[in-house]
């Protein structure tokens, strides 16, 4: 996912079995002998799965912030597929339909790569459509007195989570309704476009812990509003991996073997950067540890054991 904003004068880029009837189980969710996808592997997704600033950068499409050690691009070395990579940074699902101007070039729609010889294709996106960026820019705003200044506010004090739950609503599980709503139908076109394919949503690794040090320092985040933010984290990967079921497809789960890798972990455990990265990668993005994981995860899911 990746949408650019500014916190304290940073730029911060956050943004990653065919089956004929949506609901019948693919082969590649049930059955762990099936066989290894030959040929054509299109990856589809946002900077989650295009991997910025982690070198060496790549991709035809300026602006998409594509890279070479991206789980795409591990996962075809490693099943000796060809990678048709069109995931782009800041996209959202109506980028899969629809061409995506970054700025510096335009990203054809992602969804026009796929076609009746495509083998394999992995879905990495929702965190824009969320505004994920916009809800964590807010919570630094709301949070930052409380969570730095010794002997202010408790630090399990949640004004971020007051602020999107005020009134009863909870506003960024209205987004991640709406977004499980829009994947749905996107699924269906996958199936349409690539009929042969197997295809795996990829959901998002941990970020934000959700409990022990509050980070202040790191993010500047109170415990409370981490709990809260990781928390809405999981649903957003739940709404995914629901609608990975009805389709029939498979779902990759990048959070649980990330957990305890995110972005306030130590420096060398970590997969995801703080707001100052330490390794190259962007900002609350994964890294290169972070992306082999994240192929780690489609391997074990295509293989029938993640």
């Amino acid at each position: 996912m990746c949408t650019v904003f500014s916190i304290a004068g940073i730029a911060l880029s956050l943004t990653a079995c065919s089956a004929t009837h949506p609901g019948t189980p693919s082969a590649a969710a049930t059955s762990s002998a099936a066989a290894v996808p030959q040929g054509s592997y299109v990856a589809l997704g946002d900077s989650y799965t295009a991997g910025p600033d982690i070198p060496d950068q790549a991709g035809v499409t300026a602006g998409c912030e594509q890279s070479s050690s991206s789980y795409p691009y591990l996962v075809a070395q490693s099943l000796r597929l060809h990678l048709t990579d069109m995931s782009c940074s800041s996209a959202t699902i109506a980028s899969l339909n629809t061409p995506q101007s970054t700025g510096d070039g335009t990203n054809p729609a992602q969804l026009n790569a796929l076609s009746a010889a495509t083998s394999l294709v992995t879905l990495g996106i929702g965190g824009n459509d969320v505004d994920w960026a916009a809800v964590i820019t807010r919570c630094t705003e709301l949070d930052l007195i409380p969570a730095l200044v010794p002997g202010g506010i408790a630090p399990d004090v949640t004004p971020c989570e007051a602020y999107y739950t005020s009134g009863g609503t909870d506003q960024v599980q209205q987004k991640i309704d709406a977004a499980a709503g829009h994947l749905a139908g996107v699924l269906t076109q996958i199936r349409h476009r690539a009929p042969h394919a197997r295809v795996y949503v990829v959901g998002y690794p941990d970020l934000l812990p959700g409990s022990g040090d509050t980070c202040a320092h790191t993010l500047g985040i109170t415990q409370g509003d981490l709990t809260f933010l990781n928390n809405e984290e999981i649903r957003l990967n739940s709404a995914l991996r629901q609608d990975a079921d009805a389709a029939g497809d498979g779902y990759a789960d990048t959070y649980t073997p990330s957990s305890g890798h995110n972005a306030c972990s130590a420096e060398a455990s970590r997969w995801t950067e703080p707001l100052l990265p330490a390794s190259p990668a962007a900002p609350l993005h994964p890294n290169e540890a972070g992306e082999q994981g994240m192929a780690d995860a489609v391997m074990q899911a295509i293989a029938g054991t993640g």
